[in-house]
């Protein structure tokens, strides 16, 4: 009997707290349609995939987590930018150490992957909340990865955390 009372108590609580707090900080109201053009690698390195790989990317994103409906004409929200930088550079060498058969030890040294995409927002409803702005992120990786092991994976974790910021500033406004 205590315990049916115990959880009584837990669901009517959890009841309470949920019904004082919601979600709907989003900047997205009364906005329909979108238009997302290709983001084209202006970038001094091109990597030949990134510029069709970012953009199908972020249309996804935009239409499938928000109820806008992509179009080509006379959009509510208009997004586009280019992708201005792609580099790989190196980072550290770490303090992980091999030994090798001959007796020495090599240290393993680290790359970071960077990207910068420069993107304009436009809201034809709401154009106080327009914005042209960089967004960068990178990735740190170990040196031996090939160039086709870093465009298949390392790519894909800078771009992801860049869609997000992206997507974050334009549909949640918290």
């Amino acid at each position: 009997m205590n315990q049916l009372k115990n959880l009584l108590l837990l669901i009517v609580s959890v009841g309470l707290l949920n019904s004082c707090y919601s979600f709907n900080g989003s900047s997205i109201t009364d906005e329909k349609t979108v238009q997302i053009n290709e983001f084209p690698n202006n970038a001094a390195y091109v990597n030949p995939t990134l510029s069709q790989q970012f953009s199908t990317d972020i249309q996804n994103r935009f239409l499938q987590r928000t109820k806008l409906k992509g179009t080509k004409e006379n959009p509510d929200i208009l997004i586009e930018g280019e992708i201005t930088d792609y580099s790989i550079s190196p980072t550290t060498i770490s303090s992980t150490t091999q030994q090798t058969n001959a007796g020495g030890t090599i240290q393993e040294s680290q790359n970071k992957l960077t990207i910068t995409v420069k993107v304009r927002y436009e809201n034809k409803l709401h154009p106080e909340l327009n914005f042209d702005r960089n967004y960068s992120d990178e990735a740190v990786f170990n040196s031996s990865l090939s160039q086709s092991d870093i465009e298949a994976s390392q790519v894909k974790i800078a771009t992801d955390r860049i869609i997000n910021k992206i997507f974050n500033d334009i549909v949640a406004n918290w």
